[in-house]
């Protein structure tokens, strides 16, 4: 069957959180010695991993986890114990996570522009749906692809956190399309390979840096099918 619509996750598949010099060099302990390479990696893979717990939290950090992507204050709650966690001194960790929460903050993929303008030029109608407590449609607008977006589901706002097929139909349902022709793509499959319940297909890509994963998108719905290069 052929791809009526395509759904993308947002963190790790079409945008990431990159680090760079005007926060990641700011990292350093209590003592004030700085994060070595690996762990301001690891920093920012626990700002931005799906769905992986990396600590044990008091009753209430736990109930923000859980809940973190259905609320703000919860999210800043759970992120900020995760940033001091991992050893990042308290006015760094409220730092970064505004960087967290800043969708101008993101980076898009090499070719997130290219794939959605295809999409669009083919018809084929595109719907963002995220775990995520923050409004990420400036970073689409920032690009002038927010006009490419026909759905844009984000757990915060609807309620349901993925892999709930709730989310999922949110986002088709939007679309108007049938769930058998319609293509996830995600860094999850935990999470984004939830569509599949609805019948969906579903393609995954690594959240590499971006400069290291220039056409994972493009291959991805090349597998399916779904020509973006021409």
């Amino acid at each position: 069957m052929g791809v009526d619509a395509v759904l993308f996750d947002f963190s790790g598949t079409v945008f990431r959180l990159e680090d760079d010099r005007t926060w990641a060099d700011e990292l350093v302990g209590d003592d004030g010695t700085p994060f070595d390479v690996a762990a301001k990696a690891e920093v920012l893979r626990r700002m931005t991993a799906p769905v992986e717990q990396f600590m044990t939290f008091d009753t209430a950090g736990q109930h923000a986890w859980d809940h973190r992507d259905l609320d703000p204050a919860l999210h800043r709650h759970a992120y900020l114990e995760v940033l001091r966690g991992s050893g990042v001194p308290e006015t760094q960790a409220a730092r970064l996570y505004e960087r967290l929460i800043d969708p101008l903050a993101w980076t898009p993929y090499p070719d997130t522009g290219l794939v959605l303008e295809s999409l669009s030029a083919q018809g084929i109608p595109v719907g963002i749906v995220s775990n995520i407590a923050f409004d990420i449609r400036p970073a689409f607008t920032r690009h002038g692809w927010d006009a490419l977006i026909g759905a844009m589901t984000l757990s915060y706002e609807i309620g349901a956190i993925k892999p709930d097929a709730r989310v999922f139909r949110d986002a088709i349902d939007r679309l108007g399309a049938d769930p058998a022709r319609v293509l996830m793509v995600g860094d999850s499959a935990e999470a984004d390979g939830g569509a599949a319940a609805l019948g969906a297909r579903f393609a995954l890509v690594d959240p590499l840096p971006t400069a290291d994963r220039p056409r994972a998108l493009i291959d991805a719905l090349a597998a399916h099918g779904v020509d973006t290069t021409g």
